[in-house]
């Protein structure tokens, strides 16, 4: 019984603290609207993406996690650069093959002739 009552005061008291800082607790007006983070430092939009500017982004934290709309506008741009990379490098290389293959002007052939037919 005794434990009992000391679990009612005890219940009681951190009521009535709780009660007294909700209450006294400051200004009466609700909390002001806080502006959402912005990401501060994004892709740079007047060059190509590199290293340096990759490791250096940081996503600004939202409620859940990162701001998804951040998040989802760097991984495009850089799916669009690696994308146009990605065609410069074959268009490169289809040219450095067909370079290859094709004969060079005033290039002299150092292959033995075909033997000729003598009758």
């Amino acid at each position: 019984m005794v434990m009992f009552l000391f679990l009612v005061v005890a219940l009681a008291v951190v009521v009535a603290a709780v009660t007294l800082a909700v209450v006294s607790g400051g200004e009466s007006a609700p909390l002001t609207e806080v502006a959402p983070e912005r990401l501060q430092d994004p892709l740079p939009p007047d060059r190509p993406v590199d290293r340096a500017d990759v490791e250096n982004l940081r996503f600004p934290l939202a409620p859940r996690g990162y701001r998804m709309a951040d998040v989802d506008d760097a991984l495009s741009r850089l799916g669009a650069e690696l994308a146009e990379r990605d065609a410069r490098i074959a268009d490169l290389e289809s040219t450095l093959a067909g370079a290859r293959t094709a004969p060079h002007p005033g290039h002299t052939s150092l292959d033995k002739p075909a033997p000729e037919d003598r009758p």
